[in-house]
């Protein structure tokens, strides 16, 4: 086989990518993208990601969402006067999301989260127990909630019924399963 000459006009031959300047690479190239070494036929692997695994940043971030999702919820049940599933299944979920995206994958995370949710449920529940019986009564929530705790409680247990237990169970599966998603 023969090779043939380039014809004799004198078009500028294409660079290596390498000695082109930014403005003279095609369309959708990365100018600041590691260039292979010499001879290799690929570029390097990138290194993973370093994992997290904070326990005490997924706690602190779990306890703080409990804290907010227990507030509202109870003040969704105390506006609507009924307990509201999915509203529990976004609390379980919104502690585990918290627990797994600032702590990690570290497996206590989601042990805690679903301890954290079921207690966030309850008080929850006992805010929403409080706003709707001050309403009834005619007084302040805080002055039933806080010095009348007890009553808030025994109103509580008269009301519960089977439903009410699902609904701890789903938020505790939510916390436990949405910290295991995020942190993965």
């Amino acid at each position: 086989m023969s090779q043939s000459a380039p014809p004799p006009h004198s078009e500028p031959q294409p660079q290596p990518a390498e000695a082109q300047p930014a403005e003279a690479q095609p369309a959708g190239a990365n100018p600041y993208a590691q260039q292979a070494p010499a001879g290799a036929p690929f570029a390097p692997p990138v290194p993973p990601a370093p994992q997290k695994d904070n326990l005490g940043l997924g706690l602190a971030a779990a306890l703080g969402a409990a804290l907010v999702a227990a507030a509202l919820y109870g003040v969704v049940i105390g506006l609507t006067k009924h307990e509201i599933g999915w509203a529990a299944v976004g609390v379980g979920f919104v502690i585990g999301l918290a627990a797994g995206k600032v702590g990690g994958r570290n497996p206590a995370l989601g042990i805690v989260g679903a301890v954290l949710a079921l207690g966030s449920v309850y008080i929850g529940q006992l805010v929403g127990e409080a706003m709707i019986g001050a309403d009834a009564v005619g007084v302040s929530f805080s002055e039933l909630f806080f010095q009348h705790f007890g009553l808030v409680q025994e109103a509580w247990k008269a009301d519960a019924d089977p439903l009410t237990f699902v609904f701890f169970a789903i938020a505790a599966f939510a916390a436990f399963s949405g910290a295991k998603k995020a942190a993965a």
